[in-house]
């Protein structure tokens, strides 16, 4: 199972007029089942669209440093909401589920997204395994926001950064704070990797939020 994501498998039917009515745990593909896709592949399906997006998580700090430093367990990419059936028309061999509050339930082509969950696995029925992470960020086109506390925000132009070869991924400040509060042994790997390269600018505007939203972190003594 990913690490640090526990989730568990539907046990009955939903009653009529829930998500999905014939969700069961027969239904619902291995949670294990992970064999993602890297950056390159993703940014070469959205190649023709336009709209905000970016990789984000332990990916995003790679694409950052310019080399691959440890295994991926997923991939994760930020998309908004109002941006949704774009998105997924993109990936239109891939079925999509919620991964909510511990649980992964089929969303099925003609529902809309909740309007509570902003995170979506796309499993690659023909190849039995999933490809991507696919989350709602709820920023706006000019501004980035995060998720956990929107109103921490900046602009979208110095939160989305881009390799050589025009992969869009999120500044390591900001998925650094996403990393903070768990601080699993590959977050801990992940910021002693970066501390050395991160922008002054960038160190202070982590701790700031460190300071507001984690007193205490250990992190933001490092910093």
């Amino acid at each position: 199972m990913r690490a640090g994501y526990l989730v568990r498998k539907s046990e009955a039917p939903k009653q009529t007029g829930s998500l999905d009515t014939m969700n069961t745990q027969v239904d619902i593909p291995d949670q294990e089942a992970w064999d993602a896709w890297q950056p390159a592949e993703l940014a070469q399906r959205l190649s023709d669209i336009s709209l905000p997006w970016c990789v984000a998580g332990g990916w995003a700090l790679d694409l950052w440093h310019g080399a691959q430093t440890r295994e991926h367990s997923d991939l994760e990419f930020t998309i908004l909401r109002e941006n949704f059936s774009t998105f997924r028309r993109a990936f239109s061999d891939l079925e999509f589920y919620t991964a909510h509050a511990g649980v992964v339930t089929s969303l099925p082509a003609d529902r809309d997204p909740p309007t509570e969950v902003m995170q979506f696995w796309g499993f690659d029925r023909a190849a039995e395994c999933w490809r991507i992470d696919m989350m709602i960020e709820p920023g706006t086109n000019e501004f980035w926001a995060y998720k956990r506390e929107p109103s921490f925000k900046r602009p979208r132009a110095e939160m989305v950064m881009r390799t050589a070869d025009d992969i869009p991924y999120l500044n390591p400040s900001a998925v650094l704070l996403f990393k903070a509060r768990d601080r699993r042994p590959k977050d801990q790997q992940d910021f002693e990797r970066a501390l050395p390269n991160l922008p002054v600018i960038e160190r202070a505007w982590l701790k700031n939020c460190l300071d507001a939203l984690h007193p205490g972190n250990e992190w933001a003594r490092a910093l």
